[in-house]
């Protein structure tokens, strides 16, 4: 049986586990019963003429434990009354100076809690950005875009770093924010108890990162499965993430428990590269409809449109363009047959600089016949493509590559690294493309030459998957940078299409002059914005990025309209319906070079007078 003794002990014990406010409230509690007992030793054996009050009694008491300078000036009292005044002394050194010390430390370990960024937000109707990564530097300023119309409005980010560090890196890299305030906390994103502090419940959208490193797709699943097993108080936000591994799409879809919307970056950025090397601009298109900073996707519901066919609602806006149809039951359908019905319930998918410039026109305007052209569709012949560099995608690449092409077609791959079992599957089934193979270094200036890049019709250049990112990037510019030389020595020009880590190395890289860039990790991160802010485009992507259907192609001028003739937009619409296809825009060859926009033009004014040149194209929606 435990003794008394023991007991107190234990109940000592437990309250001293209690941390910092226990260790206080003991210390504070001898300190009273010192000062007390002192003040009471000093009014039984100290002269009258000392302390007059019980109350001068404790204040000196209380000061001769606070301050040893006190006691200087008890040598007018009694022997006793400097003994006591002097032991008092001590004791406050001991038990006060105590006190004091664990008040500091506590008061230091609450300002490192709070520089830590470990208090719940407070706020409604944000954005929450749970993980930390480049990404980070490209939403976050489409968000301060998309918001710069309201009030006030703020992104709240949850990282695993430290948020002193996270908040300097943020005003470096992205700057200032305007009217979108900026509120970091330090936390483990598949942590429960950390995701409270970003308010989850009433949040707008939830964006889930992907961490630098391997294995980021399994840290981007365990956050899922936090969040889909949490205790939602309120209506569940839009939960977006994205997986660079294709294999664990499945599990991420699962993890979300069919809440999560979850892109599949290495998907798309494969599908894009390969479109973007057998088309230029394309990318520029892309970057443009995903951005918020040009033009943009929208859903609208218009009355007025029920009953007309697709073909005749091309030409009901003014200044925006119309490319499909968001039906009542959910489904999507990009460019569909120029004779669909607009049906009650249908809601019009366009692109639009703003939703408030989506406006009917009253009149259609003047389509000039005489300047359509109506060639014969040839059959596309065989092509040539070069692949510099491998990485992860690369496997993808060329499966996509196999799709688009027409019988006969080849493909060469020159890399320093070339993993073979990826290669026996990959040639194994592909009936339009043959596959060679020839390992030597992208960067070589012989081994480029002994390629003899003038001979292909699309040269694709890849980031190297083995290396760094920058140093991969760099490597890439190495070899941009050669292949340019090589053009102007003699005097051809490769079309080629480049793959970057990084946005800041694609902006080094147009000195190279290459036709296009494409930055994978950016476009991704812009699509995920466009998610957050609106769940239904995802369809609308889904369907753009799919193979099947329709696509956006960059097609000849010439296919449309008799070069050198002025006509309005209108027109390049009417010739583009006759084809079963949807005009958007159009490129001018001769500012394909001049940034940022390459001479891409997207979603003019159906009465803006349009010269479209023989090396011009037409950008439109369409099934080949």
């Amino acid at each position: 049986m435990a003794t008394r003794r023991e007991r107190l002990r234990y109940r000592f014990d437990n309250s001293m586990s209690k941390g910092t406010p226990a260790l206080i409230g003991w210390l504070a509690l001898v300190t009273v019963v010192m000062v007390t007992v002192f003040a009471g030793l000093s009014m039984l054996f100290a002269d009258n003429d000392v302390h007059n009050s019980w109350y001068e009694a404790l204040w000196g008491s209380l000061m001769r434990a606070m301050d040893a300078g006190t006691v200087a000036g008890d040598n007018e009292g009694s022997t006793i009354f400097t003994i006591l005044g002097f032991s008092i002394t001590i004791g406050g050194l001991l038990i006060v100076s105590s006190l004091v010390g664990v008040l500091t430390t506590g008061l230091d370990n609450k300002l490192t809690e709070l520089r830590k960024g470990r208090s719940r937000i407070v706020e409604s109707g944000h954005t929450a950005l749970i993980g930390w990564s480049d990404q980070i530097f490209t939403i976050i300023p489409e968000l301060v875009e998309a918001n710069e119309s309201e009030a006030k409005s703020c992104i709240a980010i949850l990282g695993d770093g430290d948020k002193l560090e996270m908040e300097e890196e943020l005003r470096a890299r992205v700057g200032d924010t305007g009217k979108t305030r900026i509120v970091v906390r330090s936390g483990s994103p598949a942590e429960p108890s950390d995701l409270d502090l970003l308010s989850l419940d009433t949040a707008r959208s939830i964006i889930v990162l992907s961490p630098p490193g391997e294995d980021s797709d399994a840290h981007v699943v365990k956050t899922l499965l936090a969040l889909t097993n949490r205790n939602w108080r309120r209506r569940r936000p839009p939960i977006i993430a994205s997986v660079i591994d294709t294999n664990n799409l499945a599990a991420a879809e699962l993890a979300g428990g069919g809440h999560a919307q979850v892109v599949d970056s290495d998907d798309i950025a494969s599908r894009l590269i390969v479109q973007t090397s057998r088309q230029s601009g394309l990318s520029v298109v892309c970057t443009d409809l995903l951005d918020f900073g040009g033009d943009e996707i929208y859903m609208r519901v218009e009355p007025k449109l029920i009953g007309f066919p697709y073909g005749e609602a091309l030409f009901a806006y003014g200044t925006a363009s119309l490319i499909g149809i968001r039906h009542g039951d959910g489904s999507v359908v990009l460019n569909p047959p120029m004779d669909t019905q607009i049906m009650d319930g249908d809601q019009m998918i366009v692109i639009a600089e703003d939703d408030s410039t989506i406006r009917l026109v009253r009149s259609f305007p003047p389509i000039v016949q005489q300047a359509i052209t109506h060639p014969t569709r040839q059959p596309l012949p065989p092509e040539n493509t070069l692949l510099l560099g491998w990485n992860k995608r690369a496997p993808k690449v060329v499966t996509e590559l196999a799709q688009y092409v027409s019988p006969g077609s080849a493909l060469n791959i020159a890399a320093g690294v070339i993993e073979d079992e990826h290669l026996e599957r990959l040639t194994a089934g592909l009936s339009n493309l043959t596959v060679n193979v020839k390992e030597c270094d992208t960067t070589d200036r012989i081994a480029l030459e002994s390629l003899n890049p003038g001979m292909f019709d699309h040269i694709i250049v890849l980031a190297d998957g083995h290396l760094e990112p920058q140093y991969a990037d760099s490597r890439t510019l190495v070899t941009l940078l050669h292949l340019r030389d090589m053009g102007s020595r003699t005097g051809q020009r490769f079309p080629i299409v480049s793959e970057m880590n990084d946005d800041r190395n694609r902006r080094l890289g147009q000195v190279t002059q290459a036709d296009d860039f494409v930055v994978g990790d950016k476009l991704i991160s812009l699509l995920m914005t466009q998610l957050s802010e609106n769940p239904h485009l995802g369809a609308v992507f889904d369907y753009l990025f799919d193979a099947e259907g329709s696509e956006i192609y960059l097609k000849p001028a010439t296919d449309y309209v008799h070069p050198g003739v002025t006509v309005s937009f209108a027109t390049v619409i009417a010739s583009a319906r006759m084809r079963g296809e949807t005009a958007i825009g159009y490129r001018l060859q001769v500012e394909s070079t001049a940034p940022p926009n390459f001479g891409v033009v997207l979603n003019p004014g159906k009465s803006d007078p349009v010269t479209l040149g023989p090396r011009d194209m037409v950008i439109v929606l369409a099934e080949d």
